[in-house]
């Protein structure tokens, strides 16, 4: 289904039965009583966003350790790659909703109030802010504990009244210290009004990284050489450019011609370079017209020619990676290599990459203009807050990278 299409049933048909629902949960608190007991199998719930995914990972891994928790996650089916990469969560463990068709979607959603009964959920962790499916299955889960984000007194999306724990959304701190705020007000041992009355710091965010062999990695250089067969892994450097962002929010895309600049750029600059234009099978048509522009052999066109589970190997040896904000620095953030990710209509100090990552921001008086409040869809037809940043400003910030790989020659 498509993006408008999916918010709006969230809209039409979220409302009224997260209305009902809520009254229906309120009757049902008051005519069942259940003795309170430490939750064991615990659920998070993520639907929309693959980089979501990684940035997750220290609030579970902190519930693993000081809970010793059974980690489950509900997520799209199209996302669920996502998960597997530091396989925090087992693949047992992880329930898979179609979103390609209506009927897919309805069965699997109706399934999945099945799944969680028959794994004896007792604790959900809604992590969307602006979804009301996502609290609906929370709210409808058979789980005793159900955590996630509650306006309270703050404008935003009416999602019902299902939550035990509420917890105050902070738009001024990382989402990622946001969701350890979910896993802090689950663990507490006392009621707050509103959860989390915690500090956050720096450490707790910090992502686990993934090392690979010498024959892992050789895989992908063999790989690269199949399209590029005067790759010399002791001679050329390997530089990455991701140039799309996912359909969810389009606006995201810096103009492909500032790109295509950049690239011409780079292999003027250094001539160990050579450039892999990144992304998924879809996105090789559009890669190829980046390529084009480009007009040089050591630019290649490498969208879809690794698997999913094999962008850390190619991230693990790559010198950088040059992207819109989406995905793949996420991605890249369980790896060393660092990543320059040119931001619009989201801000990095609420979603950067935790890995070894170099904003590029305008920051125009319009931007950030997608939030929790307005379900991530703007007005902005014209997106100046990328179009302002220059090929130039880019390429300065990635200059002493080049400089290094000039340096070992």
């Amino acid at each position: 289904m498509k993006v408008d299409t999916m918010r709006r049933i969230d809209y039409y048909v979220g409302v009224p039965l997260c209305f009902l629902g809520s009254l229906c949960q309120k009757v049902a608190t008051l005519l069942i009583r259940r003795g309170k007991k430490a939750p064991r199998n615990i659920l998070f719930i993520e639907l929309s966003e693959m980089g979501s995914a990684i940035l997750v990972d220290p609030a579970m891994r902190k519930l693993q350790k000081e809970a010793g928790a059974n980690l489950h996650f509900a997520i799209f089916k199209k996302n669920k790659p996502s998960l597997d990469l530091l396989g925090t969560v087992p693949r047992e463990n992880i329930y898979t909703i179609r979103e390609d068709s209506l009927p897919a979607f309805v069965l699997d959603t109706l399934k999945f109030f099945y799944w969680t009964r028959k794994r004896k959920i007792d604790a959900v962790i809604d992590l969307e802010l602006f979804s009301r499916f996502t609290a609906l299955l929370a709210g409808f889960s058979g789980a005793f504990y159900k955590v996630g984000f509650h306006a309270y007194f703050n404008e935003g999306l009416y999602r019902g009244d299902f939550l035990s724990h509420k917890v105050a959304y902070n738009p001024h701190i990382h989402i990622a210290k946001n969701f350890i705020a979910l896993v802090n007000a689950l663990l507490s041992s006392k009621e707050e009004i509103p959860y989390s009355k915690t500090m956050i710091t720096d450490e707790e965010i910090h992502i686990a990284k993934v090392k690979f062999s010498a024959a892992e990695k050789k895989i992908i250089q063999d790989v690269i050489h199949k399209y590029f067969n005067k790759f010399d892994p002791e001679k050329h450097k390997i530089i990455l450019i991701n140039p799309n962002a996912s359909e969810l929010l389009i606006q995201r895309r810096w103009p492909q011609a500032n790109y295509a600049e950049l690239i011409k750029m780079i292999l003027d600059k250094c001539s160990r370079a050579i450039v892999l234009i990144t992304g998924d099978p879809r996105e090789r048509d559009e890669a190829q017209c980046l390529k084009e522009q480009v007009q040089d052999e050591r630019c290649i066109n490498f969208a879809g020619k690794v698997t999913f589970a094999q962008l850390p190997l190619l991230y693990s040896i790559s010198e950088f990676m040059v992207t819109n904000d989406s995905g793949p620095p996420h991605f890249a953030a369980i790896t060393d290599m660092p990543s320059f990710v040119i931001f619009g209509p989201e801000t990095p100090a609420l979603y950067g990459s935790l890995g070894k990552t170099t904003p590029i921001y305008s920051g125009l008086a319009c931007s950030p203009c997608v939030s929790a409040a307005n379900h991530r869809k703007t007005a902005c037809k014209d997106n100046v807050c990328l179009q302002v940043i220059k090929p130039l400003q880019v390429f300065t910030a990635i200059q002493p990278e080049l400089e290094n790989i000039n340096a070992e020659s």
